[in-house]
């Protein structure tokens, strides 16, 4: 059978297939939001990653944030050099044609299309985040130099105050 989109399968046939450590949690739960998943795995919000696609001036980014900070569009526009609103959020059915998993289930990884990725320093207090598995019932377990490692992503200061964001990693 074809799906439309990509499942948990296909995540955890990448993580076998890139000898990942990372893991996959079936939960009996939705966890489509930040406080659900924290609340289902009884973790802190921090620990709960968010893969967010962005687009900047026409070109798709992978945002990675600690989920208990909003992502500030004044860094990601700082970072890029262009004014604020070049920095757009992408709708569903993008993030579903150019990632291939639904919102509320996308993982950090194992995309459809590769695209380059941000990861909010935040994110490196923790030893252990989850993120999203493919679906808004499946979370991801890994560590944040797994995910930085396998990601290729660079590192940046997304809180809106830079003197609150932890020391680069």
């Amino acid at each position: 059978m074809i799906h439309p989109y990509l499942t948990p399968l296909d995540l955890a046939a990448f993580i076998r297939d890139a000898g990942l450590a990372a893991e996959l949690i079936p939960m009996t739960v939705d966890t489509p939001t930040v406080p659900a998943a924290a609340a289902a795995l009884g973790v802190a919000a921090g620990q709960i990653i968010k893969s967010l696609l962005f687009e900047v001036q026409g070109a798709a980014w992978l945002v990675i944030a600690s989920g208990d900070d909003l992502v500030d569009r004044r860094a990601l526009a700082a970072h890029f050099g262009v004014g604020k609103k070049q920095i757009k959020l992408a709708e569903a059915a993008t993030v579903l044609r150019v990632l291939g998993y639904p919102v509320g289930g996308v993982p950090p990884f194992g995309h459809i299309s590769r695209v380059p990725v941000l990861l909010d320093r935040a994110v490196a207090r923790w030893d252990v985040v989850y993120g999203g598995g493919g679906d808004d019932r499946t979370m991801l377990r890994l560590t944040p130099a797994e995910l930085q490692a396998v990601t290729g992503a660079t590192w940046i200061d997304l809180a809106a105050d830079p003197a609150l964001a932890p020391a680069a990693p």
